[in-house]
């Protein structure tokens, strides 16, 4: 009974720290940029906005569909990722599973949006689907590396051998790099938020999604936040012994990709998928290549 009440509740937690990140990140910005900006809870308020409209306009069923999808995958996500003191799902998947459930939302999000007949949309949609195919080949090169140097794919067990400041940012720092800008393109965010770029496609797979539909698109994203935070935390930094430090390393990840945001300019999706198939993946190669050498 308690197992299920905890999963249960473990979205509910992923959903709060990733309100808290994005509210942090806003207010990084803000305050970089000589602002005073936002309260950290003006995204939780911003949802509780949207969600307390009274009318939603629909193009159709999987329009309707794609935000439930989003926000159902992210919540399957979250129950596959290990969590200190907290029994997951993680005992009956791995590192593959996790890669194939995280993509089911952007995939439900894509079909939906598709169905808007907005050009916008599709721009943002086929922009969002191929900066994918760009930011998987690290990503999936720096698991694979992982998986060879521990002969498992279990995350939980990443975590365990990392234990002791073991961190595989310190042991494959190459590895570490490679993952973390993969792991930064995963989330969309700029300079790699070309799908969603407002002054180019005017938000591209949400241009038509307002009210309720809008207010579910902010929670799966809130999540997602703390999904890739969490994961690169699991696999790069040893996890954590608590909750509490395991919160305090993905707000150090936020911290440091907010400062790759203020001050790098937007890539032209071309250029995006060009520098993930160049730089991160020869970093990625030879991360593999010295973990394959030294057996």
């Amino acid at each position: 009974m308690v197992e299920k009440l905890v999963l249960v509740l473990t979205p509910v937690f992923a959903f709060f720290v990733g309100i808290f990140l994005e509210g942090f990140k806003r207010k990084m910005v803000a305050r970089i940029h000589r602002r005073y900006g936002p309260p950290l809870h003006q995204p939780l308020l911003d949802i509780i906005k949207l969600l307390s409209k009274k009318e939603n306009i629909s193009h159709g069923v999987m329009f309707d569909l794609g935000p439930v999808i989003l926000v159902g995958a992210s919540i399957l996500t979250v129950l596959f990722l290990p969590l200190p003191g907290f029994k997951q799902l993680t005992p009956h998947g791995d590192l593959i599973a996790f890669l194939y459930i995280m993509v089911i939302g952007s995939l439900g999000m894509a079909l939906g949006a598709g169905e808007s007949g907005n050009p916008n949309a599709s721009i943002g949609i086929a922009r969002a689907l191929t900066l994918m195919l760009g930011y998987e080949l690290p990503l999936i090169i720096a698991g694979n590396t992982l998986v060879l140097k521990y002969g498992t794919t279990d995350l939980t067990k990443f975590m365990t051998l990392q234990s002791g400041f073991h961190w595989n940012l310190f042991f494959l720092p190459l590895t570490a790099i490679a993952g973390f800008i993969a792991t930064y393109g995963a989330m969309g965010e700029h300079p790699f938020d070309i799908f969603v770029a407002p002054q180019e496609v005017a938000t591209g797979p949400m241009v038509e999604y307002g009210g309720k539909h809008l207010g579910l698109l902010m929670i799966g994203h809130a999540i997602q936040v703390y999904i890739e935070t969490a994961f690169f935390t699991v696999l790069f930094l040893g996890g954590a012994a608590n909750i509490l430090t395991f919160i305090l390393k993905q707000l150090g990840v936020i911290i440091v990709m907010t400062l790759f945001d203020t001050v790098l300019p937007r890539f032209k999706i071309e250029n995006a998928v060009r520098y993930f198939w160049r730089w991160p993946t020869i970093i990625a190669l030879l991360g593999l290549f010295i973990v394959y050498i030294g057996g």
